[in-house]
Protein backbone atom coordinates (compact mmCIF):
# COMPACT_ATOMS: atom_id res chain seq x y z
CA UNK A 1 0.00 0.00 0.00
CA UNK A 2 2.62 2.38 0.55
CA UNK A 3 4.21 2.08 -2.88
CA UNK A 4 1.11 3.27 -4.04
CA UNK A 5 1.43 6.79 -2.03
CA UNK A 6 4.46 7.47 -4.69
CA UNK A 7 2.94 10.06 -7.30
CA UNK A 8 4.69 7.98 -10.32
CA UNK A 9 1.58 5.47 -9.60
CA UNK A 10 -0.87 8.08 -10.51
CA UNK A 11 1.34 9.22 -13.83
CA UNK A 12 1.73 5.36 -14.59
CA UNK A 13 -2.72 5.10 -13.92
CA UNK A 14 -2.91 8.33 -16.29
CA UNK A 15 -0.73 6.37 -19.23
CA UNK A 16 -3.42 3.16 -18.60
CA UNK A 17 -5.85 6.19 -19.08
CA UNK A 18 -4.61 6.92 -22.12
CA UNK A 19 -4.66 3.19 -23.57
CA UNK A 20 -8.63 3.09 -22.61
CA UNK A 21 -9.04 5.70 -24.74
CA UNK A 22 -7.01 4.05 -27.80
CA UNK A 23 -9.44 1.15 -26.64
CA UNK A 24 -12.72 3.64 -26.83
CA UNK A 25 -11.77 5.11 -30.20
CA UNK A 26 -10.70 1.89 -31.76
CA UNK A 27 -12.05 -0.99 -31.02
CA UNK A 28 -15.69 -1.16 -32.55
CA UNK A 29 -14.95 0.23 -36.05
CA UNK A 30 -13.45 -2.84 -36.06
CA UNK A 31 -16.66 -4.77 -35.67
CA UNK A 32 -18.43 -2.66 -38.32
CA UNK A 33 -19.19 -5.15 -40.77
CA UNK A 34 -19.58 -7.75 -38.29
CA UNK A 35 -22.34 -5.24 -36.55
CA UNK A 36 -24.08 -5.84 -40.05
CA UNK A 37 -23.41 -9.33 -40.72
CA UNK A 38 -24.69 -10.27 -37.23
CA UNK A 39 -27.44 -7.87 -36.15
CA UNK A 40 -28.43 -6.76 -40.10
CA UNK A 41 -27.78 -3.71 -39.63
CA UNK A 42 -27.07 -0.86 -42.58
CA UNK A 43 -23.45 0.26 -42.65
CA UNK A 44 -24.84 4.18 -43.05
CA UNK A 45 -26.34 3.09 -39.12
CA UNK A 46 -23.53 1.50 -37.94
CA UNK A 47 -20.99 4.40 -39.35
CA UNK A 48 -23.15 6.67 -36.58
CA UNK A 49 -21.91 5.15 -33.81
CA UNK A 50 -18.63 7.15 -34.56
CA UNK A 51 -20.47 10.64 -34.92
CA UNK A 52 -22.01 9.57 -31.61
CA UNK A 53 -18.81 8.69 -29.76
CA UNK A 54 -16.99 11.82 -30.88
CA UNK A 55 -20.22 13.65 -30.37
CA UNK A 56 -20.77 12.65 -26.49
CA UNK A 57 -16.79 13.08 -26.36
CA UNK A 58 -17.60 16.80 -27.65
CA UNK A 59 -20.05 17.06 -25.17
CA UNK A 60 -18.49 16.22 -22.11
CA UNK A 61 -15.66 18.31 -23.02
CA UNK A 62 -18.06 20.83 -22.52
CA UNK A 63 -20.16 20.01 -20.14
CA UNK A 64 -17.04 18.89 -17.66
CA UNK A 65 -14.94 22.38 -17.72
CA UNK A 66 -16.61 23.02 -14.38
CA UNK A 67 -18.05 19.92 -13.18
CA UNK A 68 -14.59 18.27 -12.51
CA UNK A 69 -13.34 20.92 -10.77
CA UNK A 70 -16.42 20.17 -8.23
CA UNK A 71 -16.38 16.44 -8.09
CA UNK A 72 -12.37 16.55 -8.23
CA UNK A 73 -10.08 14.24 -9.99
CA UNK A 74 -10.23 11.34 -8.29
CA UNK A 75 -14.37 11.00 -8.79
CA UNK A 76 -13.99 12.07 -12.42
CA UNK A 77 -11.38 9.61 -13.79
CA UNK A 78 -13.27 6.81 -11.30
CA UNK A 79 -16.34 7.62 -13.79
CA UNK A 80 -14.71 7.76 -16.50
CA UNK A 81 -13.36 4.34 -16.25
CA UNK A 82 -16.92 2.95 -15.14
CA UNK A 83 -18.30 4.56 -18.13
CA UNK A 84 -16.08 3.06 -20.36
CA UNK A 85 -15.95 -0.42 -18.82
CA UNK A 86 -19.51 -0.48 -18.93
CA UNK A 87 -19.87 0.86 -23.15
CA UNK A 88 -17.24 -1.60 -24.13
CA UNK A 89 -18.67 -4.92 -22.30
CA UNK A 90 -22.23 -3.35 -23.06
CA UNK A 91 -21.03 -3.70 -26.99
CA UNK A 92 -21.34 -8.05 -25.86
CA UNK A 93 -24.54 -7.75 -24.29
CA UNK A 94 -26.94 -4.56 -24.99
CA UNK A 95 -27.63 -5.63 -28.39
CA UNK A 96 -29.76 -8.64 -27.05
CA UNK A 97 -31.94 -6.47 -24.66
CA UNK A 98 -33.39 -4.35 -27.63
CA UNK A 99 -35.85 -4.93 -30.23
CA UNK A 100 -33.23 -3.22 -32.92
CA UNK A 101 -29.78 -4.74 -31.65
CA UNK A 102 -28.70 -1.32 -33.27
CA UNK A 103 -30.45 0.64 -30.31
CA UNK A 104 -28.13 -1.81 -28.00
CA UNK A 105 -24.79 -0.99 -29.68
CA UNK A 106 -25.63 3.31 -29.66
CA UNK A 107 -26.23 2.86 -26.06
CA UNK A 108 -23.18 1.22 -25.50
CA UNK A 109 -21.39 4.01 -27.79
CA UNK A 110 -22.89 7.09 -25.35
CA UNK A 111 -21.47 5.04 -22.33
CA UNK A 112 -18.13 4.38 -23.83
CA UNK A 113 -18.27 7.71 -25.34
CA UNK A 114 -18.77 9.63 -21.73
CA UNK A 115 -16.05 8.21 -20.61
CA UNK A 116 -13.35 8.33 -23.43
CA UNK A 117 -14.34 12.54 -23.36
CA UNK A 118 -13.60 12.19 -19.44
CA UNK A 119 -10.32 10.89 -19.75
CA UNK A 120 -9.11 13.29 -22.20
CA UNK A 121 -9.93 16.33 -20.09
CA UNK A 122 -8.73 14.82 -16.88
CA UNK A 123 -5.67 13.02 -18.04
CA UNK A 124 -3.35 15.96 -18.59
CA UNK A 125 -3.73 18.36 -15.87
CA UNK A 126 -3.53 15.72 -13.56
CA UNK A 127 -0.09 14.63 -14.83
CA UNK A 128 0.60 18.36 -14.59
CA UNK A 129 -0.15 18.82 -11.52
CA UNK A 130 2.08 15.90 -10.24
CA UNK A 131 4.85 16.92 -8.35
CA UNK A 132 7.11 15.01 -10.90
CA UNK A 133 10.38 17.44 -13.12
CA UNK A 134 10.46 17.52 -16.62
CA UNK A 135 6.24 18.49 -17.68
CA UNK A 136 6.84 18.11 -21.31
CA UNK A 137 8.65 14.88 -21.66
CA UNK A 138 5.59 13.55 -19.26
CA UNK A 139 3.06 14.78 -21.37
CA UNK A 140 4.53 13.96 -23.98
CA UNK A 141 5.22 10.14 -22.99
CA UNK A 142 1.13 10.26 -21.95
CA UNK A 143 -0.12 10.51 -25.21
CA UNK A 144 2.28 8.16 -26.67
CA UNK A 145 0.05 5.68 -24.56
CA UNK A 146 -2.74 6.48 -26.94
CA UNK A 147 -0.44 5.44 -29.73
CA UNK A 148 0.67 2.51 -28.01
CA UNK A 149 -3.08 1.56 -27.09
CA UNK A 150 -4.14 2.35 -30.89
CA UNK A 151 -1.39 -0.17 -32.06
CA UNK A 152 -2.34 -2.83 -29.31
CA UNK A 153 -5.95 -3.11 -30.25
CA UNK A 154 -5.27 -3.29 -33.65
CA UNK A 155 -2.57 -6.13 -33.91
CA UNK A 156 -4.60 -7.99 -31.02
CA UNK A 157 -7.83 -8.00 -31.72
CA UNK A 158 -6.86 -9.19 -35.59
CA UNK A 159 -4.68 -11.91 -34.37
CA UNK A 160 -7.24 -13.22 -32.34
CA UNK A 161 -10.16 -12.68 -35.40
CA UNK A 162 -7.82 -14.64 -37.42
CA UNK A 163 -7.26 -17.63 -34.83
CA UNK A 164 -10.50 -17.58 -32.77
CA UNK A 165 -12.69 -16.44 -35.49
CA UNK A 166 -14.39 -12.66 -35.76
CA UNK A 167 -17.72 -15.06 -34.18
CA UNK A 168 -16.03 -14.42 -30.51
CA UNK A 169 -15.86 -10.59 -31.06
CA UNK A 170 -17.91 -10.66 -27.80
CA UNK A 171 -14.94 -12.53 -25.98
CA UNK A 172 -12.36 -9.72 -26.81
CA UNK A 173 -15.09 -7.04 -26.08
CA UNK A 174 -15.08 -8.19 -22.28
CA UNK A 175 -11.53 -8.54 -22.30
CA UNK A 176 -10.61 -5.13 -23.40
CA UNK A 177 -13.64 -3.91 -20.73
CA UNK A 178 -11.48 -5.46 -18.16
CA UNK A 179 -8.19 -2.96 -18.65
CA UNK A 180 -10.58 0.10 -17.39
CA UNK A 181 -12.27 -1.98 -14.72
CA UNK A 182 -8.80 -2.42 -13.16
CA UNK A 183 -7.64 0.64 -13.90
CA UNK A 184 -10.48 2.20 -12.03
CA UNK A 185 -9.50 0.26 -8.94
CA UNK A 186 -5.77 1.39 -9.14
CA UNK A 187 -7.36 5.32 -9.41
CA UNK A 188 -8.34 4.56 -5.75
CA UNK A 189 -5.25 3.77 -5.00
CA UNK A 190 -3.07 6.42 -6.36
CA UNK A 191 -2.35 9.64 -4.50
CA UNK A 192 -3.99 12.74 -6.13
CA UNK A 193 -2.40 15.82 -6.62
CA UNK A 194 -4.29 18.98 -5.40
CA UNK A 195 -6.17 21.41 -7.55
CA UNK A 196 -5.03 24.32 -6.52
CA UNK A 197 -4.28 25.50 -9.91
CA UNK A 198 -7.77 25.22 -10.96
CA UNK A 199 -8.97 27.28 -7.62
CA UNK A 200 -6.81 30.05 -8.62
CA UNK A 201 -7.01 30.12 -12.68
CA UNK A 202 -10.38 32.33 -12.40
CA UNK A 203 -13.71 32.65 -14.66
CA UNK A 204 -14.48 31.60 -18.30
CA UNK A 205 -14.32 35.43 -19.14
CA UNK A 206 -11.02 36.15 -17.89
CA UNK A 207 -9.34 33.09 -19.88
CA UNK A 208 -11.50 33.79 -23.05
CA UNK A 209 -9.85 37.60 -22.65
CA UNK A 210 -6.26 36.18 -22.65
CA UNK A 211 -5.23 36.71 -26.42
CA UNK A 212 -2.68 33.42 -25.93
CA UNK A 213 -5.68 31.52 -24.67
CA UNK A 214 -7.14 31.83 -28.64
CA UNK A 215 -3.95 31.61 -30.06
CA UNK A 216 -3.78 28.00 -28.14
CA UNK A 217 -7.33 26.42 -29.00
CA UNK A 218 -5.96 27.17 -32.89
CA UNK A 219 -3.02 25.81 -32.34
CA UNK A 220 -5.01 22.56 -30.71
CA UNK A 221 -7.19 22.30 -33.63
CA UNK A 222 -4.84 22.58 -36.06
CA UNK A 223 -3.04 19.72 -33.92
CA UNK A 224 -6.16 17.60 -33.74
CA UNK A 225 -7.40 17.77 -37.23
CA UNK A 226 -3.08 17.64 -38.81
CA UNK A 227 -3.36 14.00 -37.38
CA UNK A 228 -7.03 12.83 -37.56
CA UNK A 229 -6.75 13.59 -41.30
CA UNK A 230 -4.08 11.38 -42.13
CA UNK A 231 -5.08 8.00 -39.27
CA UNK A 232 -8.85 8.37 -40.29
CA UNK A 233 -7.83 7.87 -44.09
CA UNK A 234 -4.69 6.17 -44.33
CA UNK A 235 -6.29 2.66 -44.59
CA UNK A 236 -8.79 3.78 -47.36
CA UNK A 237 -5.30 5.44 -49.14
CA UNK A 238 -3.37 2.54 -48.52
CA UNK A 239 -5.85 0.30 -50.21
CA UNK A 240 -7.14 2.61 -52.82
CA UNK A 241 -3.33 3.62 -53.49
CA UNK A 242 -1.74 0.17 -53.28
CA UNK A 243 -5.01 -1.98 -54.33
CA UNK A 244 -4.32 -4.30 -50.89
CA UNK A 245 -6.37 -6.13 -48.85
CA UNK A 246 -7.69 -4.46 -45.85
CA UNK A 247 -5.64 -6.82 -43.50
CA UNK A 248 -2.77 -5.65 -45.04
CA UNK A 249 -4.23 -1.80 -45.71
CA UNK A 250 -4.64 -1.26 -41.89
CA UNK A 251 -1.80 -2.65 -40.86
CA UNK A 252 0.02 -0.03 -43.83
CA UNK A 253 -1.95 2.27 -42.37
CA UNK A 254 -3.85 3.24 -39.35
CA UNK A 255 -1.85 1.13 -37.45
CA UNK A 256 2.10 2.21 -38.61
CA UNK A 257 0.68 5.65 -38.46
CA UNK A 258 0.18 5.04 -34.75
CA UNK A 259 3.41 3.24 -34.03
CA UNK A 260 5.55 5.85 -35.70
CA UNK A 261 3.49 9.16 -34.02
CA UNK A 262 3.93 6.76 -30.61
CA UNK A 263 7.90 6.97 -31.40
CA UNK A 264 7.75 10.39 -32.20
CA UNK A 265 5.99 11.14 -28.88
CA UNK A 266 9.02 9.03 -27.13
CA UNK A 267 11.80 11.47 -29.06
CA UNK A 268 9.75 14.48 -27.99
CA UNK A 269 9.84 13.53 -24.74
CA UNK A 270 13.68 12.40 -24.32
CA UNK A 271 14.39 15.57 -26.34
CA UNK A 272 12.45 18.35 -24.65
CA UNK A 273 15.43 19.18 -22.50
CA UNK A 274 17.67 19.79 -24.89
CA UNK A 275 15.68 21.89 -27.10
CA UNK A 276 12.97 24.59 -26.74
CA UNK A 277 9.06 23.76 -26.75
CA UNK A 278 8.20 25.82 -29.35
CA UNK A 279 11.14 25.02 -31.38
CA UNK A 280 10.29 21.54 -31.51
CA UNK A 281 6.84 22.28 -32.18
CA UNK A 282 7.91 24.50 -35.16
CA UNK A 283 10.14 21.93 -36.61
CA UNK A 284 6.93 19.54 -36.09
CA UNK A 285 4.72 21.21 -38.03
CA UNK A 286 7.41 22.03 -40.61
CA UNK A 287 8.16 18.01 -41.05
CA UNK A 288 4.36 17.65 -41.18
CA UNK A 289 3.82 20.10 -44.10
CA UNK A 290 6.14 18.57 -46.14
CA UNK A 291 4.66 14.97 -45.21
CA UNK A 292 1.39 16.19 -46.59
CA UNK A 293 3.31 17.70 -49.97
CA UNK A 294 4.55 14.21 -50.20
CA UNK A 295 0.90 12.87 -50.41
CA UNK A 296 -0.41 15.54 -52.49
CA UNK A 297 2.86 15.78 -55.20
CA UNK A 298 3.75 11.94 -55.30
CA UNK A 299 2.99 10.31 -58.38
CA UNK A 300 4.04 6.84 -56.47
CA UNK A 301 1.66 5.30 -54.61
CA UNK A 302 4.52 3.84 -52.07
CA UNK A 303 6.30 7.47 -51.46
CA UNK A 304 2.60 8.95 -50.63
CA UNK A 305 2.54 6.41 -48.18
CA UNK A 306 6.25 6.95 -46.87
CA UNK A 307 4.47 10.72 -46.80
CA UNK A 308 1.91 9.58 -44.31
CA UNK A 309 4.42 8.23 -42.30
CA UNK A 310 6.55 11.12 -41.99
CA UNK A 311 3.49 12.86 -40.75
CA UNK A 312 2.71 10.13 -38.09
CA UNK A 313 6.64 11.04 -36.75
CA UNK A 314 5.14 14.80 -37.46
CA UNK A 315 2.23 14.82 -35.37
CA UNK A 316 2.93 13.34 -32.80
CA UNK A 317 4.77 16.48 -30.73
CA UNK A 318 1.92 18.77 -32.07
CA UNK A 319 -1.35 17.69 -29.13
CA UNK A 320 0.93 17.13 -26.32
CA UNK A 321 3.43 20.20 -26.82
CA UNK A 322 0.80 22.41 -27.25
CA UNK A 323 -0.84 21.49 -24.09
CA UNK A 324 2.67 21.82 -21.91
CA UNK A 325 2.91 25.20 -23.88
CA UNK A 326 -0.46 26.35 -22.71
CA UNK A 327 -0.08 25.21 -19.02
CA UNK A 328 3.62 27.19 -18.76
CA UNK A 329 2.20 30.16 -20.35
CA UNK A 330 -1.81 30.63 -18.88
CA UNK A 331 -3.09 29.45 -15.37
CA UNK A 332 -6.25 27.79 -16.59
CA UNK A 333 -6.93 24.59 -14.66
CA UNK A 334 -8.91 21.79 -15.45
CA UNK A 335 -11.45 24.56 -17.52
CA UNK A 336 -8.44 25.48 -19.32
CA UNK A 337 -7.68 21.51 -20.53
CA UNK A 338 -10.97 20.95 -20.91
CA UNK A 339 -11.72 23.88 -23.56
CA UNK A 340 -8.03 22.65 -25.12
CA UNK A 341 -9.54 18.99 -25.58
CA UNK A 342 -12.87 20.63 -26.70
CA UNK A 343 -10.91 22.51 -29.61
CA UNK A 344 -8.90 19.51 -30.46
CA UNK A 345 -11.92 17.25 -30.73
CA UNK A 346 -13.34 19.66 -33.27
CA UNK A 347 -10.28 19.69 -35.19
CA UNK A 348 -10.11 15.72 -35.35
CA UNK A 349 -13.76 15.94 -36.05
CA UNK A 350 -13.90 18.78 -38.80
CA UNK A 351 -10.01 17.85 -40.59
CA UNK A 352 -11.25 14.20 -41.96
CA UNK A 353 -14.52 15.61 -42.86
CA UNK A 354 -12.97 18.32 -45.09
CA UNK A 355 -10.89 15.69 -46.54
CA UNK A 356 -13.70 13.06 -47.12
CA UNK A 357 -15.78 16.45 -48.76
CA UNK A 358 -13.26 17.14 -50.88
CA UNK A 359 -12.17 13.64 -52.14
CA UNK A 360 -16.37 13.55 -52.96
CA UNK A 361 -15.74 16.68 -55.04
CA UNK A 362 -13.00 15.44 -56.78
CA UNK A 363 -14.69 12.22 -58.15
CA UNK A 364 -13.11 10.27 -55.60
CA UNK A 365 -9.36 11.30 -55.69
CA UNK A 366 -8.23 11.04 -51.99
CA UNK A 367 -5.10 12.20 -52.88
CA UNK A 368 -6.28 15.32 -53.65
CA UNK A 369 -8.57 15.35 -50.63
CA UNK A 370 -5.64 14.31 -48.53
CA UNK A 371 -3.19 17.48 -50.32
CA UNK A 372 -6.32 19.57 -48.76
CA UNK A 373 -5.72 18.91 -44.97
CA UNK A 374 -1.92 20.39 -45.63
CA UNK A 375 -3.35 23.54 -44.71
CA UNK A 376 -4.19 22.67 -41.19
CA UNK A 377 0.03 21.83 -40.74
CA UNK A 378 0.45 25.25 -42.61
CA UNK A 379 -2.18 26.87 -39.86
CA UNK A 380 -0.32 25.47 -37.52
CA UNK A 381 3.38 26.34 -38.27
CA UNK A 382 2.02 30.40 -38.69
CA UNK A 383 0.27 30.47 -34.91
CA UNK A 384 3.41 28.96 -33.80
CA UNK A 385 5.25 31.43 -35.35
CA UNK A 386 3.01 34.24 -34.04
CA UNK A 387 3.73 32.78 -30.81
CA UNK A 388 7.20 32.49 -30.78
CA UNK A 389 8.08 35.92 -32.07
CA UNK A 390 5.37 37.54 -29.38
CA UNK A 391 7.35 35.33 -26.95
CA UNK A 392 10.46 36.73 -27.98
CA UNK A 393 9.91 40.53 -28.18
CA UNK A 394 7.89 39.89 -24.73
CA UNK A 395 11.65 38.14 -23.32
CA UNK A 396 13.56 41.25 -24.62
CA UNK A 397 11.02 43.44 -23.55
CA UNK A 398 11.30 42.36 -19.90
CA UNK A 399 15.07 42.29 -20.33
CA UNK A 400 14.87 45.98 -21.58
CA UNK A 401 13.04 46.57 -18.04
CA UNK A 402 15.62 44.51 -15.94
CA UNK A 403 18.52 46.56 -17.29
CA UNK A 404 16.92 49.93 -17.01
CA UNK A 405 16.10 49.24 -13.58
CA UNK A 406 20.03 48.18 -13.22
CA UNK A 407 20.78 51.20 -14.21
CA UNK A 408 18.71 53.81 -12.39
CA UNK A 409 20.45 51.50 -9.48
CA UNK A 410 23.82 52.45 -10.22
CA UNK A 411 23.30 56.19 -11.28
CA UNK A 412 20.97 55.98 -7.42
CA UNK A 413 24.62 54.76 -6.18
CA UNK A 414 26.44 57.36 -7.52
CA UNK A 415 24.64 59.89 -6.53
CA UNK A 416 24.72 58.54 -2.87
CA UNK A 417 28.10 58.32 -3.45
CA UNK A 418 28.65 62.35 -4.26
CA UNK A 419 26.38 63.33 -1.52
CA UNK A 420 28.76 61.54 1.28
CA UNK A 421 31.50 62.70 0.19
CA UNK A 422 29.92 66.39 0.16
Amino acid sequence: MSLLKNYNNTIVACYIGCVVQAIVNNFAPLLFITFRDSYGIALDKITLLITVNFGVQLLVDVLSAKLVDKIGWRVAMVAAHVFAAFGLAGLAFLPELFADPFYGLLLAAIFYGMGGGLLEVCVSPIVEACPTKRKAAAMSLLHSFYCWGSVLVILTSSLYFMFRGVGDWKIMALIWAAIPALNCIYFLLVPMPRQEEAAQAGSLKKLFSDKKFWLMLLLMFCAGASELCISQWASGFAESGLGVEKAVGDIAGPCAFALLMGISRLLFAKLSDKMALEKMLLVSSAVCIAGYLMIAFSSEAVTALIGCGVCGLAVGALWPGTCSMSAGSIKGGTMMFALLALAGDIGCTTGPTLVGLVTDATDGSLQTGLSFGTIFPVLMFTGLLIYAVAAAKKKRSALGVKLSGGEEKEIAEEQNDDNFKS
